[in-house]
């Protein structure tokens, strides 16, 4: 017998319509005899601490554009159900410890992200930044001297191995790449299961690799553990790509290193965001700029939305549910 729920779906309408379009918003409907859309777009955090007291969900529906939760939740909600990736901004620790379900989007949307690692690492290699430059603003072409740079055969290193990390190594399973990953979680099993070479150190994993990945968390573990030492053992041509976190890496010194112009940038995260206007790495032609855009992309946000609705059901069949943040979870990611 499915357990009575009330749905409280406190998100903007532009969220509604791209991570639960039809059919998957009447799906989620039909699981409650109550369910509210409150749009979040212009709403204070005082007044959806309001509007969340009043309405007493048994279930939140939420999203980036919802307000952190109350210290005090109201006396029936039982359940997150978060839309998209981190909930730390959303929902402090203690809520978790307390009992309150949490569910994220769990890998729903690694593919899209490892994705856009592997569009950055081929806009490194084929130099697209510079040649897009020249071509629109210089009237340029290619001359006897021009050098690019194939994936195929390339040692590629991962700092980092959670679900993004997984789906990009099937994605350079067609180039043939020599992977190794350097993370906690890479053991004999992860070696044999996906085909990679496990790391013995962050320096080794920059030393012995041609394009470096950095899809790590950011946690205080790894906050600023990719060092200008780390970043120069990188060879001359190689590539580095961060579409994990921006504060993970040094990035005066990936600035420093950028300008010199001796290895390949792509970047579509920074320490702070947006990117300012005055920031370095603008204008150079060996770096790749992105605004955070690696997943999910507008298209795909339905996958998201689909996933939620397999953890709405599960919630109210009070069946186990997948991507279920605990405390061990939360302490762990971004």
């Amino acid at each position: 017998m499915p357990r009575p729920t009330s749905i409280l779906a406190a998100v903007t309408a532009q969220e509604l319509t791209e991570f639960l379009p039809a059919p998957l918003l009447t799906q989620v409907t039909a699981l409650t005899g109550s369910f509210r859309h409150l749009d979040t777009a212009a709403l204070s955090t005082a007044d959806f601490h309001r509007a969340l007291a009043a309405a007493d969900p048994a279930v939140l529906l939420a999203c980036w554009k919802t307000p952190p939760l109350p210290a005090q939740l109201p006396p029936n909600m039982r359940y997150l159900c978060y839309l998209a990736g981190s909930v730390k901004r959303l929902v402090p620790r203690g809520h978790i410890e307390q009992g309150l379900i949490v569910t994220n989007w769990g890998g729903s949307i690694s593919r899209i992200v490892a994705e856009w690692a592997l569009f950055h690492v081929l806009s490194c290699l084929r130099r697209a930044t510079h040649w897009t430059s020249v071509m629109h603003r210089e009237g340029g072409w290619k001359s006897t001297q021009t050098e690019t740079a194939s994936l195929f055969g390339r040692r590629v290193g991962l700092h980092g191995f959670g679900s993004v990390a997984r789906e990009l190594v099937r994605l350079l399973q067609p180039f043939g790449c020599a992977i190794s990953a350097f993370a906690p979680d890479v053991d004999a099993a992860a070696e044999a299961r996906f085909g990679i070479r496990r790391a013995t150190s962050l320096e080794s994993l920059f030393a012995d690799n041609e394009i470096i990945v950095e899809l790590a968390p950011l946690i205080p573990a790894t906050t600023g553990s990719v060092t200008e030492q780390h970043l120069r053992l990188i060879p001359a041509g190689g590539v580095f790509v961060n579409v994990g976190r921006g504060a993970v890496v040094d990035e005066a010194a990936l600035l420093r290193i950028a300008r010199e112009g001796r290895i390949m940038i792509g970047l579509d995260v920074f320490g702070t965001e947006p990117l300012p206007p005055d920031s370095g790495f603008r204008g150079l032609p060996n770096v790749t700029l992105t605004p955070h855009l690696a997943g999910p992309t507008t298209d795909r946000r339905r996958d998201a939305g689909a996933f939620a609705l397999k953890n709405l059901q599960a919630y109210a069949e009070d069946r186990p549910l997948p991507a279920l943040i605990t405390t061990q979870v939360y302490d762990s990611s971004t």
